[in-house]
C-alpha cells in the first residue's frame, strides 16, 4: 500500500506522519513538501528529522503545484491513498498575497485531484478549514451550511477546493473527504499561530497583543485529535463527504490568554489592539457527523493541550529562537 502525504513536514502533517510510520500496515509513504519560507524551513526539517533513514519513507522536496514533478511521481508510485494537507495557510497572510494562495491552494489541489483520478487512487483526503463558515450566525457550525460568505482569500480557496472535489466525485465517483479543521494547536504548532505567539511573548516577559476586546471565541482542537480523525477518514467507506473536525468546546480569547499564562507560570501583559480584517468572531464545530461516520471523538481539553504545548515550547525554545 502506498500513500502520498503533501505538507508532511508541517505541523499537522509531521504529527500524522509519526503515527503512520508507527504502524507497518500503512506501507510506503511519500511526503511532498516544498519547505517554503512561509515560516522557517528549519522548523519543518526538524519536525521530520527523526525519520531520516526510514526505508518506508520517501521525501520529495518539491512544490506540489508543479505538474512536472507530480505527474511522474504519481506514475511511479501508484498511490492507493492521497492525504493532501499541504497549503499556504493563514488568514492574515492571504490578505497580503492572494495570488500565491490561489496558486498553492487552488491550482495545486486541482492538479492533485486530476492526477488521483488518472491513476485511480482509492481515496483522497483533503484539508479544509473552519474559516469557510465566515461570520455565520448559526452555531454550532454544521457541514450543511452553504458557506457563501468567506471573509478572507484563504477561506475562499478552501471553499473552492471543496466544490472542485465535489465536481470530481460527481463526474468520476472518486471518493473524496474534505476535513474542516477547527483551530488546531499542540506541539510543533506554527510560530504565527495564537497559542505559539502568546507563549513566546509571556515567557519573554513581553506584552501579548490581543486583537479586539477578548470576546472572540474559538473551538481549539488538539493536534492528536485531528490526526485521529484524518486516519479514520483514510479508511472510511464513504463517497464525497465534508467533515468538521473540532473539539466542540469554545473558549474566549481573553480566557485563552489566561490559560496560556497559567501554563507558563507567568502573568500576561495585555496590549489591546483593534480587530484585524479577515478574522471571524467565533468558530464552533458540530461534530455529530464525524462521530457517526468516522467514530471521531476528541479527547484533549484545552488546559491539558496548552500545558503540553508549553512543555514542548520550553524544550525547544533555544532552537525556535534561532530558527
Amino acid at each position: 500500500m502506498a500513500l502520498l502525504l503533501t505538507g508532511g513536514a508541517g505541523f499537522i502533517g509531521s504529527t500524522l506522519l509519526d503515527q503512520l510510520l508507527a504502524q507497518d500496515s500503512w506501507g510506503q509513504i511519500v511526503v511532498v513538501d516544498s519547505f517554503n519560507d512561509a515560516y522557517s524551513p528549519a522548523i519543518k526539517r526538524r519536525n521530520i528529522a527523526h525519520h531520516a533513514g526510514n526505508p518506508r519513507l520517501e521525501l520529495v522536496e518539491a512544490d506540489f503545484a508543479n505538474a512536472e514533478v507530480m505527474r511522474p511521481l504519481f506514475a511511479r508510485c501508484k498511490f492507493d491513498y492521497v492525504v493532501h494537507l499541504g497549503a499556504r495557510a493563514g488568514v492574515r497572510a492571504s490578505l497580503q498575497n492572494p495570488m500565491e494562495f490561489e496558486r498553492s491552494n487552488g491550482q495545486a489541489t486541482t492538479l492533485i485531484l486530476e492526477l488521483a483520478r488518472q491513476h485511480q487512487c482509492r481515496r483522497v483526503v483533503m484539508a479544509s478549514s473552519s474559516s469557510v463558515y465566515g461570520n455565520t450566525n448559526t452555531v454550532p457550525f454544521t457541514e450543511t451550511d452553504p458557506c457563501l460568505q468567506c471573509v478572507s482569500p484563504y477561506a475562499a480557496t478552501k471553499r473552492a477546493n471543496e466544490i472542485m472535489a465535489w465536481t470530481f466525485w460527481h463526474l468520476y465517483k472518486m471518493p473524496i473527504s474534505c476535513l474542516r479543521f477547527f483551530t488546531v494547536y499542540g506541539p510543533r504548532q506554527r510560530p504565527d499561530m495564537g497559542i505559539h505567539i502568546f507563549t513566546r511573548s509571556i515567557l519573554r516577559g513581553q506584552p501579548v497583543n490581543m486583537f479586539g476586546d477578548g470576546s472572540m471565541s474559538r473551538d481549539f482542537t488538539y493536534v492528536n485529535d485531528i490526526v485521529s480523525g484524518i486516519i479514520a477518514t483514510i479508511t472510511a467507506d464513504t463517497g464525497y463527504e465534508i467533515f468538521n473536525l473540532g473539539n466542540t468546546q469554545t473558549i474566549r480569547l481573553r480566557e485563552l490568554i489566561d490559560v496560556v499564562a497559567e501554563a507558563c507560570g507567568q502573568p500576561a501583559k495585555i496590549n489591546q489592539l483593534p480587530m484585524q480584517s479577515g478574522d471571524v468572531d467565533r468558530t464552533w464545530a458540530d461534530i455529530s457527523k464525524a462521530k457517526k461516520l468516522l467514530g471521531y471523538q476528541p479527547k484533549t481539553d484545552i488546559r491539558t493541550g496548552v500545558k503540553n504545548f508549553v512543555a514542548w515550547y520550553r524544550e525547544n525554545e533555544a532552537f525556535l529562537q534561532q530558527a
